[in-house]
């Protein structure tokens, strides 16, 4: 059966450019081509667990103006089980201005979030039954912040098993890691956790152990070309990265945290979870646009099953 995921977060407008290289201060460079979508690491992670195979309820708020009309339009043509979407009066929908440079496909992304720091707890209360219906809520960090510790909070007192994305980076404490059951940052949101400069798996580990000093049970650090560490309080795998040929990078991230979620409500244990959510995750980054990029379960089958020599391998103990 298709396990239940209410995945709170953002919804933006993406505006993407793709380019030869970044342009420098104060450089205007013609585009190679550009496109309007839409985007939000939310929208984007719930749209990525519906397409691995979860039931999705997706949590959000926009604005009132054009862009939140598109959002409607949008998310009710994408097939989740339900949407609960509020609407803000004072702030616009969220946007995001993306480039997306290079042979490697790295992104350097610009977020106004408007309406997404606006969900009030009134509008928390009225998820309250949705999350505690769900096997897992799926949070990330651009929505403000005393609403997610309020999610956080409701998904905990229903049992619902909390995962956060701590992206884009904000400060949160050390008493919210510990209500998180799987924190899955990637390097440079470690290193903001931490203080310990990640760069390869050794280091990964470093920072691993200090989020589990700080309460993180369960921590996936996700290192791009290096793949990603998983560690728990009772061992530490290395998750490979798959092959693949890079077009757009910019969902890399919310195609795995999304893939991540659906398997782990669909039963499937926290390392057979997160090697699927890299098969899938690589799928992602060979299209352009981050939530039409978003593969089939059977795509990220394909290529898991393509690549089955690719295994979770056991790692030293800390250090």
């Amino acid at each position: 059966m298709k396990g239940k995921v209410c995945v709170f977060g953002s919804f933006n407008l993406d505006v993407v450019a793709g380019m030869t290289r970044f342009p420098l201060p104060g450089e205007s460079l013609i585009a190679q081509h550009s496109m309007m979508g839409p985007g939000g690491k939310g929208a984007n992670q719930a749209t990525a667990a519906l397409r691995a195979g979860a039931r999705v309820h997706y949590i959000g708020k926009v604005g009132n103006d054009d862009f939140g009309t598109f959002a409607r339009r949008h998310l009710e043509k994408t097939g989740f089980d339900a949407i609960t979407l509020f609407t803000c009066k004072e702030k616009p929908t969220g946007n995001a201005l993306i480039y997306v440079a290079g042979n490697d496909a790295e992104n350097m992304i610009s977020v106004y979030p408007g309406a997404n720091l606006t969900v009030s707890a009134a509008e928390v209360a009225r998820c309250q039954p949705t999350v505690a219906a769900a096997d897992i809520l799926l949070l990330q960090l651009e929505n403000n912040l005393s609403a997610i510790q309020r999610m956080i909070d409701n998904a905990r007192a229903a049992n619902t098993l909390v995962i956060l994305n701590p992206a884009p980076w904000q400060k949160i404490s050390d008493a919210l890691l510990a209500k998180v059951d799987l924190l899955t940052p990637n390097s440079t949101e470690a290193m903001l956790l931490t203080g310990v400069t990640v760069t390869d798996i050794s280091s990964a580990q470093r920072a691993a152990e200090a989020l589990h000093r700080k309460g993180a049970r369960q921590v996936i650090i996700t290192l791009g070309m290096a793949g990603a560490l998983l560690s728990t309080e009772t061992q530490q795998l290395h998750i490979p990265l798959f092959p693949a040929q890079p077009q757009d990078t910019t969902g890399a991230g919310d195609a795995f945290n999304g893939a991540l979620a659906a398997r782990l409500a669909a039963g499937e244990t926290l390392p057979q979870a997160a090697l699927f959510a890299s098969a899938y995750a690589s799928v992602c980054v060979e299209h352009a646009g981050a939530a039409h990029s978003m593969p089939s379960y059977a795509d990220g089958l394909a290529r898991l099953k393509a690549f089955a020599d690719l295994a979770p391998q056991p790692l030293a103990e800390w250090v």
